[in-house]
């Protein structure tokens, strides 16, 4: 290596409690992870989506009684848990479908894939995910 080439700095022994709190990461970082816990809220709610499901289209009784829940309850979980388990299943679904589409549109144009893509394709993402969230949560709660 020549003088004029800068060294690296090298980052060892990071602290968490210090470091970690100032790190800035980038949008595409926060997409990246938040598509790893939107997938992992999926799976973990697959057996609500599965009894949501069943009970909305088994007959007009079981309609009632899902319809019900989102009111009074299931059981001793309140109404107001209800929506927002299903709120928190319909911001990780829409999150990780774009998340998904935004994967995709990289993997098939792959020239077009650049620091500055990436991040205004992040910002889409999340404004995109957020968006449709509020206004989808919004119908959920009952305000329009």
């Amino acid at each position: 290596m020549t003088e004029l080439a800068k060294k690296r700095p090298e980052f060892r022994n990071i602290n968490a409690l210090k470091d970690l709190p100032t790190y800035r990461l980038p949008p595409a970082g926060i997409v990246s992870i938040l598509h790893r816990i939107s997938g992992a809220i999926m799976f973990v709610l697959l057996p609500f989506v599965l009894w949501m499901f069943d009970t909305s289209v088994s007959s007009e009784i079981s309609f009632a009684r899902f319809t019900s829940a989102f009111t009074a309850g299931i059981g001793f979980v309140p109404g107001w848990l209800v929506k927002l388990l299903t709120l928190a299943l319909l911001w990780a679904y829409l999150h990780h479908f774009i998340a998904g589409l935004r994967h995709l549109w990289m993997d098939v144009s792959h020239s077009a894939v650049n620091k500055q893509t990436g991040k205004t394709t992040a910002v889409v993402t999340l404004a995109l995910g957020t968006g449709l969230t509020v206004i989808l949560g919004a119908k959920l709660f009952g305000l329009y």
